[in-house]
């Protein structure tokens, strides 16, 4: 069992006291001033970022999927050959210094289209100052992965004439984050806390499954398990994992099944995961089932990303891993 002397000693930078905060940050980032920005006839909308700052690509392109918007994601160097005069990029770096993303936003400098940039500062904002791109500023919190909810919730208050999500979806993805936070944080370390009891279930290398609206999630999850845990984790989409992956079940294996299931799947995805669900127990595969809230899709996704964010914290502790430090990716950088 872990105590708050034990998460003080082991998360040496006090990660989990930022996921503590998560609920009161997002409130305070979507209502503080904003400086937003009117682009009108945009047709296509291009996210550049890399690792936490790339999450939040995979949200907006989540929350952008029914939208008459084309959403494209760039994780790398390279632009898309389709920008054009009716495309936004959106170039996201929450330490300002990412060189993927840097490059992204000079090529895209260089287009024909509209241009917007976020970062704490750094590289970033001296390009932007220095070429006259549209740039926002947003606190560095921790580390750019803790630092994901104000950066959500800062851009919804800039692009909120781009970005269909309307007032009360943000009030009630607030609310659900408070909610949450009152279930998960480091006051509440008990079985009631969903992110510590899955911590607690996790072992071996964990198999994340999800429907395809819930992809941000999982990739996030994913993420937050190989950064903070340093632990290896695998993802496949449900419905696909049908026609493939499924047969990997046959033998025994360290590999641990988790299922991010939506409140309102789509009928034949909750069909399937009965399927699947049922294939598990027949064969004695040990599985955890995560059930989103209901609410729309910013919502389901932010509360979610939150659990789960907060599980990878508790999990890295109780395997007395410091979740703060990131030495691999550290080594690489050094050497770009």
């Amino acid at each position: 069992m872990l105590d708050i002397s034990m998460i003080n000693k082991i998360d040496s930078q006090g990660m989990y006291k930022v996921y503590d905060r998560w609920s009161d940050v997002a409130s305070n980032s979507y209502y503080k001033k904003h400086d937003p920005v009117d682009y009108k006839d945009i047709d296509h909308i291009v996210f550049a970022g890399m690792g936490g700052s790339g999450a939040v690509g995979d949200l907006f392109a989540a929350i952008l999927s029914k939208a008459n918007i084309h959403v494209s994601l760039v994780k790398g160097y390279l632009l898309p050959k389709t920008v054009d005069s009716n495309t936004l990029v959106v170039t996201v770096s929450i330490s300002g210094n990412t060189v993927e993303t840097l490059t992204v936003l000079n090529a895209a400098s260089k287009q024909n289209c509209k241009l917007i940039a976020f970062s704490s500062g750094g590289q970033m904002e001296k390009s932007c100052m220095r070429k006259k791109i549209e740039f926002r500023k947003i606190d560095l919190m921790h580390s750019p992965r803790a630092s994901f909810i104000n950066y959500v919730y800062s851009i919804l208050g800039t692009l909120n004439s781009i970005i269909p999500i309307n007032k009360h979806d943000v009030s009630e993805s607030l609310l659900e984050l408070q909610k949450t936070s009152k279930n998960i944080n480091s006051s509440n370390l008990t079985k009631t806390n969903p992110s510590y009891d899955l911590a607690r279930w996790i072992s071996g290398i964990p198999m994340i499954y999800y429907p395809w609206g819930l992809q941000a999630a999982a990739v996030r999850f994913k993420s937050s398990l190989q950064e903070n845990a340093k632990s290896h984790a695998i993802i496949e989409d449900v419905i696909e994992a049908s026609h493939n992956g499924i047969v990997s079940w046959e033998k025994p294996s360290g590999v641990k099944p988790i299922l991010l299931e939506g409140y309102n799947d789509y009928i034949k995805t909750k069909e399937r995961w009965h399927i699947v669900k049922t294939f598990f127990e027949k064969n004695g595969v040990d599985y955890k089932e995560i059930k989103s809230v209901k609410g729309s899709i910013l919502t389901k996704l932010v509360q979610l990303i939150y659990l789960l964010d907060y599980a990878s914290v508790y999990y890295a502790i109780l395997n007395k891993t410091d979740p703060s430090p990131v030495k691999s990716i550290d080594f690489i950088k050094k050497r770009l």
